[in-house]
């Protein structure tokens, strides 16, 4: 088995010609946590022309709601949701400067698109396995838009978050590639 390759978060877009659909990786940093009712959020302050609550450039978000810390704990709970519910807002942010997204499950032909375009990255996490992956994640604040509850916008610090490549700057995506590769027709 190949050695897990670590990136540190911020470097991410500016490395991300060194990722290629299917490498496991190894990541460490800080991840800002939406998901559906955030990205509507984003989407009307930038459509009244204000700023985001999270600094886009280069950053990577985590489409997860975190159940809430137990005693002792920075935060429960925390596995990937599904992507697609945010595709109709990540060629906007990706175009805006964001880095790369962590999710599960297959992005539309624009998100994909819109990787390529930006050279960033979209990275799966396991699904179901969000009580193991709150082990990598040492720190959380709630930074924005406390009313969602789970669905806040959080800083998270990760270390060593264990990622799936999904989909490359250079135009590689593993749901394609492993349809190709696994799947024949009758």
């Amino acid at each position: 088995m190949a050695e897990l390759r670590k990136f540190r978060t911020e470097e991410l877009k500016a490395r991300s010609g060194e990722l290629h659909c299917g490498d496991k990786i190894l990541v460490t940093g800080t991840v800002y946590t939406a998901r559906d009712a955030a990205h509507k959020r984003f989407a009307a302050l930038l459509d009244e022309g204000k700023e985001l609550p999270i600094p886009l450039e280069g950053a990577v978000i985590y489409y997860a709601g975190p159940t809430p810390a137990p005693e002792g704990r920075p935060i429960g709970s925390c596995g990937p949701t599904t992507s697609g519910r945010m595709d109709r807002f990540a060629p906007r942010l990706l175009d805006l400067g964001l880095g790369g997204m962590i999710g599960k499950g297959e992005r539309s032909q624009e998100v994909r698109d819109a990787v390529v375009r930006n050279k960033a990255v979209y990275l799966c996490a396991v699904g179901g396995a969000g009580a193991l992956a709150c082990n990598c994640i040492k720190s959380c604040e709630v930074i924005a838009f406390e009313d969602l509850g789970c669905e806040s916008v959080k800083k998270l610090y990760v270390e060593d978050f264990p990622l799936i490549v999904a989909d490359d700057c250079y135009g590689g995506d593993i749901f394609s590639s492993g349809r190709a590769e696994y799947c024949t027709a009758e």
